[in-house]
């Protein structure tokens, strides 16, 4: 049967082709794509089941893509699945079954007409892939393909990694077949002869047994010395019963020699149970004799941190300009061991002011976004009273290394047992087929270019250590030996072996402190090869997953295909390890590893390479120009397209390409490689990165993301990642198991989704969360509708929907969980799309909004969105801060200074409501700030939460969702502009067919005052309304750039003060703002580019929209208009964002004189005071570029500069003898 897919199943012992409409691996999306290309009823294919292992799909188009199950029964026949009392009817192959329905009135919708073939696939001998090592043969693999252990599973001692395997030959098993062969096939005749004669033995057997069990002796043997010593370490008396066995069976053969192996096995078992007996009463006694003294500890005790101080100046608000004169240094001291903060106010009479705070007097740390050096300490005076004093720092990665500190003391001083953030360490390396050096402290210290960490907490040895390496030649025990060896070195801890996993030279490494090892479970590892034709393992991945405490972690390390022109086969490969990979939690076999995990880590080698010219590139780098060369990076060209990592992170890059450097030098890139098909090119490139991807609403900072200068070994270097990572709790009810009264309840009021689908079946739901017993159903969908082929529109009612009951129903466990959704169809119980849902904020007594997009195997498949509330009961209602949430960001000083709550700050339960995660809910867009499903994403790289604590957010019910009280939800997130990338060509917007303004609206809060610059508003603002009424795109399908035709010059200037850059709008009057794009209808079309543009940017939801939401559509004014991308200095989103890269930033932040003016402002009432630092001032001295450093410094204001030394200006930046000179003479004439 074709089921177990050998070429006789077909129907003959002969190899028979492979029938034309078969497509073994083809996916349910690419099967329906294929059809509805094909477009003709009766075009048929058959593809493996997705659901159900060994069954396959019947496709079958007519009007629509109709799909039938061919399921195995018991005996291995074939059927299509029917509706109750039709008859089966069973086939032997798929042919025969296939043979049947290609007849006329067999109760298909229609005939089987047309096979859909396969696409045939070319490859040459310059598409295969070796490695990017010196070797053309891909290298050898160790004796076992994959191997693996798991610490936890085996119980690994602490110091290795248990009994390592024999250098010397291995006899396989195919050694042992080969004797049961001999046997079967000669041996057995005579055996049988001799029965047959009255025999009661069977000696060719016996011999053959003998023959199989040789080595198994002489390693039984081994053992069993080797326990006689251990033995004797706890029992001096114990006789010598294992020497008298051996030398007893010394020298015995046949019968015998089979039976004192069994006798052996069986004192074998007996020794290790009376070892363990003896060394457990040995131990006891030892313990009674000597009570007073503890045993030793294995390891050193780590070493603790010593006192950290840091140099900053007092950021002064105009009050305290007038009392003091002048900015203040202070000096701030952080005693992690003893748990303290030490403010020292220097003095210039050389006295000295301090106060000395304890960890629990620290409320909170606020971080400036507009000034990142500028960090302000909440401190607890009185009881119920604050005082804020902000500081600024040396650089901002001072006050990043002084906030890691001061978590780290709030952590070690906190009262709760478990951790609530810990710190990951991740590193990727192709080894290039080398050992390593001895010394790669760089390497696990984050030292090198890039996002490094400070030298204050380079120190500070992190949770856990994850490494990746790629072309590792070191064996499996010595590479994980190497390691600890390393880290104990550096670390003094003593690292714990989690799991190790390898195939071939690929490896990845997960170690752990010892005191996080019992809170680790669920150890799972995996592999997947993507060598040639998926059977090599000299390319592919290796997996880690497991669970720390109640949160889920994977990392994955990968290799993919090498070469500048293979992007396709690398974009293929990461669709295959996505889809293999088996990690994680079984029942979720559903999703693909990227939602399995609440943080998921992907690094490696993945071959990604830039687009342009060897030269330019080389260029580009000696001048250390990376932005140009991040813009033809092809992974970040793919990740744009939707094509990989659909929503994964990376931190911003600044350090060079990492591949291909001359081996023993990190000075010169080497781009030509001689191969058997003629030289290559390697351009330097981005082969070696980081990624990850977190559910919304939890807690991931990126603080280091570079690669190291000084390993030379490899021709790459290896890369770093450290990251601060949100955890939670294995969750204890204090109140015991909820009883009925008590229940907390799940409930929604309705779900619509958006499927991509030639299909027209009905579908259901599936619910699957930690925090439910098991999985649950909705019922099918009542409404659906479509007027297009593509997309189907499927609505669920509260009536079709389950309500899911929590297994606890403490406030404090609820928002920590998530749900996962997957939509799956009636008649191939296949997945149409999944996505995750966070309940922090469905938590309430009403129902609250939310919208995601759905994905499968990797590629977007739509969206969906609901209404839906988490009841908690009043007694379950209490909860704590986190200790991530006791760090925020202030991202609009001037509203904190005006005794606002700030923008960063922790919010209560009572104030936390954002609306949901939908689009009416999502509030405005902060300056620098992006919000993707529940997660504000900073500028600066780190994830960060805001969305619940954003003031313009907190709206109430009425403001959030205003077209509630309008009828039914509108489409707003299928507005025409807003469009994914997907493969359609721009052609199908057919020209001429100009849109109008969608009749759905969704109400944006934006700020009282206008933030953005002159220039950008025309020097208008309007202050009366709070709410502008913008046309806004949903938060997880962004925008494509556009063609570069079509792209805008980064200047261009948008109209209205209340417009955010690049959306369509109306403003007050109705009138709509194009912002000068074209209108989607209508696009141009340059010169050469006819009829329409044919790159694969594509727009599938816009076409969806077209047919499936509110809009209309026809000529007039009224156009809607697709957005620009979000533009860097060259067109390209910033790199350090998270990939919902398509949503713009609202209002530009300002520069750091202009934010200052403005808070200065503000505080005196906008009385017109003007003692702010003076441009003209140094414009007349020829030397306003150092005006930022003066601000920087807290050198603000003309009127206390005249107490400027010599010191504060070289702080300043002004280290020009002759510029200082001329700023201090200057100063002393105004005064």
């Amino acid at each position: 049967v074709l089921g177990c897919c050998g070429a006789e199943g077909w129907g003959g012992a002969a190899p028979v082709p492979v029938p034309p409409w078969y497509h073994r691996d083809l996916s349910r999306a690419a099967a329906e794509e294929q059809l509805a290309r094909a477009g003709r009823d009766g075009s048929f294919l058959v593809r493996d089941s997705e659901s159900v292992a060994g069954a396959y799909a019947l496709c079958l188009f007519q009007k629509h893509v109709h799909t039938y199950r061919i399921l195995p029964d018991e005996e291995d026949f074939l059927a299509v699945q029917t509706s109750q009392g039709v008859q089966v009817r069973r086939f032997k192959t798929l042919s025969e079954l296939i043979a049947l329905y290609l007849q006329p009135n067999q109760g298909l919708v229609c005939t089987l007409l047309f096979p859909v073939e396969r696409e045939k696939e070319k490859e040459t001998v310059e598409d295969r892939d070796y490695s990017d090592g010196e070797d053309e043969k891909p290298p050898l693999p160790p004796r076992s393909g994959s191997t693996s252990f798991s610490g936890t599973s085996v119980g690994l001692s602490p110091t290795g990694l248990g009994p390592s395997v024999p250098e010397g030959p291995v006899e396989s098993t195919n050694g042992l077949s080969s004797i049961s062969h001999e046997y079967l096939k000669g041996s057995y005749t005579l055996d049988l002869e001799a029965v047959k004669g009255g025999a009661n033995s069977l000696p060719h057997l016996n011999k053959t047994l003998v023959t199989s069990c040789k080595r198994l002796h002489s390693e039984v043997d081994k053992v069993l010395a080797g326990l006689e010593i251990l033995s004797k370490v706890f029992d001096q008396q114990s006789s010598p019963t294992v020497s008298k066995i051996l030398q007893q069976t010394a020298g015995q053969s046949g019968e015998q020699e089979l039976e004192n192996l069994v006798l052996k096995l069986s004192v074998l078992k007996d020794f290790l149970s009376s070892i363990e007996k003896k060394a457990l009463k040995a131990l006891q006694e030892m313990s009674s004799a000597t009570p007073t003294t503890p045993p030793q500890p294995l390891s050193r005790k780590a070493k603790s941190i010593p006192v950290q101080t840091f140099e900053v100046k007092l950021d002064i608000t105009l009050g305290d300009l007038t009392k003091i004169g002048k900015s203040q240094k202070y000096t701030l001291s952080v005693d992690v061991e003893g748990g303290k903060l030490v403010v020292l106010k220097k003095q210039k009479d050389s006295q000295e002011d301090w106060n000395t705070f304890t960890h629990d007097k620290i409320r909170q740390l606020i971080k400036s976004q507009r000034v990142q050096n500028k960090l302000g300490i909440v401190f607890e005076k009185e009881k119920d009273k604050t005082q804020r004093k902000d500081f600024v720092f040396v650089s901002a990665r001072k006050r990043e290394a002084f906030c890691q500190l001061l978590q780290l003391m709030k952590n070690k001083h906190s009262h709760q047992d478990e951790p609530d953030m810990i710190s990951v360490f991740i590193g990727t390396w192709n080894m290039g087929s080398v050992p390593p050096p001895k010394n790669i402290t760089s390497w696990i210290t984050s030292k090198g270019l890039g996002k490094t960490l400070d030298e204050v907490t380079m120190a500070i040895p992190h949770d856990i250590y994850v490494f990746g390496t790629q072309e590792n030649s070191l064996g499996d025990k010595e590479w994980v030996d190497f390691l600890r060896t390393v880290l104990k070195d550096f670390t003094e801890v003593e690292y714990r072996p989690v799991a190790m996993q390898s195939l071939w030279n690929i490896k990845v490494v997960v170690l752990v402190k010892p005191e996080h090892e019992n809170r680790i479970s669920h150890v799972s590892t995996s592999s997947v090869k993507t060598g040639i034709a998926n059977t090599l393992g000299n390319k592919g991945a290796v997996g880690v997953s497991f669970m720390f405490n109640g949160t889920s972690f994977g990392f994955v390390n990968c290799h993919l295909t090498s070469g500048n022109e293979k992007t396709a086969r690398r974009n293929q490969n990461y669709l295959d390890i996505l889809r293999l990979l088996s990690l994680g939690d079984k029942q979720l076999s559903s999703f693909d590893i990227s939602l399995r995990f609440t943080h998921l880590f992907w690094f490696g080698d993945l071959n990604y390479r830039l687009d342009m010219d060897i030269q330019e590139i080389l260029n580009y780098i000696s001048r250390k120009e990376l932005e140009p060369l991040l813009k033809v990076d092809q992974l970040n060209l793919e990740k744009e397209k939707h094509k990989v990592f659909l929503r994964f992170g990376e931190e911003e890059i600044t350090f060079p390409p990492t591949y291909r450097y001359e081996r023993g030098s990190r000075d010169t890139y080497v781009w030509h490689k001689q191969k058997p098909t003629g030289v290559r090119t390697n351009v330097p490139s981005w082969c070696d990165r980081i990624l990850w991807k977190s559910y919304p609403e939890t807690h991931v900072n990126c603080n280091a993301y570079g690669c190291t200068d000084d390993i030379v070994t490899s021709d790459h270097s290896p890369v770093f990642g450290s990251f601060e990572v949100g955890v939670t709790s294995q969750f204890v009810s204090k109140k015991g198991l909820s009883k009925s009264s008590e229940q907390a309840y799940i409930e929604f009021e309705s779900i619509e989704a958006i499927v991509k689908t030639s299909s027209r079946t009905k579908f259901f739901i599936e619910f699957y969360s930690t925090c439910l017993e098991e999985f649950k159903k909705s019922f099918e969908n009542d409404s659906q509708s479509s007027d297009n082929i593509n997309f189907l529109k499927v609505q669920w009612s509260s009536r079709q929907l389950p309500t899911l009951k929590p297994i606890l129903s403490e406030i404090e466990y609820l928002q920590d969980q998530h749900l996962l959704l997957t939509v799956k169809s009636l008649d191939g119980y296949e997945s149409y799309g999944e996505c995750v849902i966070a309940l922090k904020s469905m938590i309430g007594s009403t129902a609250q909004q939310f919208l995601t997009y759905l994905s499968h195997r990797g590629e977007e498949t739509g969206n969906i969105r609901g209404s839906m509330k988490v009841r908690v009961p009043t007694e379950r209602l209490g909860t704590r801060e986190r200790l991530y949430e006791w760090i925020s960001v202030d991202k609009d000083e001037t509203t904190a200074s005006k005794g606002k709550v700030p923008l960063g700050a922790r919010a209560t339960q009572d104030n936390a409501k954002y609306g949901g995660q939908g689009s009416a809910g999502w509030g405005a867009p902060v300056p620098g700030v992006r919000e993707v499903s529940g997660i504000g994403l900073s500028t600066g790289g780190g994830l960060l939460w805001v969305c619940h604590a954003h003031p313009c957010a907190r709206r109430s019910k009425v403001e959030a969702m205003p077209e509630l009280s309008g009828g039914p939800l509108k489409n707003s997130f299928n507005n025409p502009a807003y469009y994914v990338l997907e493969g359609v060509p721009h052609q199908l917007l057919v020209p001429g067919d100009p849109g109008k303004p969608p009749k759905a609206k969704v109400q944006l809060a934006v700020p009282e005052r206008c933030q953005c610059p002159s220039a950008c508003c025309g020097g208008e603002s309007d202050e009366e309304e709070d709410l502008g009424t913008l046309n806004l795109p949903p938060p997880d399908f962004p925008p494509p750039p556009l063609p570069r035709e079509l792209e805008l010059p980064p200047n261009t200037i948008f109209g209205t003060p209340k417009e955010l850059p690049g959306f369509g709008m109306e403003g007050a009057g109705g009138t709509p703002v194009t912002g000068g794009l074209p209108a989607v209808g209508g696009l141009p079309t340059p010169g050469g580019l006819p009829g329409g543009l044919l790159d694969d940017r594509s727009c599938s939801v816009l076409q969806m929209a077209k047919t499936l939401s509110e809009v209309d559509y026809g000529a007039g004014k009224g156009r809607v208009i697709p957005p620009p991308p979000l533009l860097a200095k060259g067109g390209l989103p910033p790199r350090c964002l998270h990939p919902d890269y398509g949503r713009p930033l609202a209002f530009p932040p300002h520069s750091i004189q202009e934010s200052i003016q403005e808070d200065l402002a503000e505080e005196v009432g906008d009385t017109g005071w003007v003692g702010v630092l003076n441009t003209s001032w140094l414009r007349a001295l020829g030397l306003e570029r150092y005006e930022e450093g003066l601000v920087r410094n807290g050198w603000d204001d003309l009127e206390f500069l005249s107490d400027i030394t010599e010191e504060d200006l070289e702080e300043a930046g002004v280290l020009e003898p002759g510029h200082k000179r001329v700023l201090l003479e200057s100063l002393q004439l105004r005064k």
